[in-house]
């Protein structure tokens, strides 16, 4: 079980913490945060979510104490409402797993049960409101790992096995059910975050023995080799000046999103939880700080876009059951900060 330390520091370390950035580069908030309908099923964090069509979904993930889940929700972002999905098989609680959707359909798989890292897959029918097992994912057992879907495939890669950091990727087939490896040059890592855009996903964030690591790389499946392309790293890595304010993007645990032409990562732990909010700018590679979080500084939370919003669901905001969240929040990047409507 991964264990999550927390700094207890006086408030104005706090500020400090949360408050200081490189003058080299200004800093304006931007951006506003509103509270949503609150998940009907119990509070937790290390859920997953997926998207299918015009619906979200939300299930699994841990009570920050002995219990873990296998229900599943589904949000209405037009009526703000939630209602209850079938229930994954039983047996099958877990946290930290992976989820992804490809076509009308959707796939949940890996994570942790309390004891065991696991690696049994499963396929959900939104239809037919059901589940069938689907062959095992064939890099093991792990949880923390990442998972996006592109086209007719998902893909599913990096993690944590227990004793080591992972950086192996596979492609599904769901028309047949198989597994097959594939490439990727960038570090290991768990607890990463990953935001699909234009038939691409982007992998950022995540951590390994201890260290976030800043790499970030796109993956193309368009192309016939060399799917991954690496891009400029989350911190201040080059001798140029735009990055000079990357000064709190790495981070693990966060959620991620995308809103039109733009990516957002946001929440998630370095050392103690972040409530730091960034947007990635696709067509420039590069990224801008919004405004922060409008909760508690969060740590394992579910990200999702749908209906071109993006939203920022459970998590928590320190040890214990007491700290799990069923809060949910719309990030509107392009609204006026406002700290009273929350």
């Amino acid at each position: 079980m991964k264990l999550i330390y927390f700094l207890f520091l006086s408030p104005f370390l706090l500020f400090i913490l949360f408050s200081c950035h490189k003058n080299t580069i200004p800093y304006t908030e931007s951006g506003n945060w509103v509270t949503r309908s609150q998940l009907n099923g119990p509070a937790r964090s290390e859920a997953v979510g997926f998207t299918i069509g015009d619906t979200a979904y939300l299930g699994s993930g841990w009570d920050g104490l002995n219990t873990r889940f296998r229900d599943f929700w589904k949000y209405d972002a037009v009526n703000d409402n939630w209602s209850q999905v079938a229930s994954m098989p039983v047996g099958t609680e877990r946290s930290s797993a992976i989820a992804f959707s490809v076509g009308a359909d959707a796939f949940v798989g890996t994570g942790y049960d309390g004891f065991n890292y696991l690696t049994d897959f499963y396929e959900f029918d939104p239809i037919a409101n059901s589940w069938s097992r689907k062959p095992d994912f064939a890099g093991g057992a792990r949880y923390e790992a990442v998972a996006f879907g592109i086209g007719n495939f998902g893909y599913v890669g990096t993690g944590f096995d227990g004793s080591n950091a992972l950086k192996d990727f596979f492609r599904y087939d769901p028309s047949d059910s198989t597994w097959e490896p594939i490439d990727f040059s960038g570090n290991k890592r768990y607890g990463a975050a990953v935001m699909v855009y234009n038939n691409k996903g982007y992998l950022v964030t995540g951590i390994n023995s201890g260290t976030e690591v800043s790499d970030f790389w796109v993956f193309d499946p368009s192309l016939s080799a060399n799917n991954w392309k690496e891009l400029n790293h989350i911190t201040n890595y080059s001798t140029e000046t735009f990055d000079d304010g990357y000064t709190n993007i790495i981070r693990n645990n966060a959620a991620a999103f995308v809103i039109g032409d733009k990516g957002y990562i946001s929440c998630g732990e370095n050392g103690v939880a972040y409530t730091f909010t960034w947007e990635y700018d696709f067509a420039n590679d590069l990224w801008t700080e919004k405004s922060p979080f409008e909760g508690p500084a969060t740590t394992g939370p579910v990200g999702f876009n749908v209906l071109g919003r993006g939203f920022v669901a459970t998590g928590r905001s320190g040890p214990g059951q007491s700290a799990a969240s069923d809060f949910l929040r719309e990030f509107q990047p392009n609204v006026v900060l406002n700290p009273n409507d929350n």
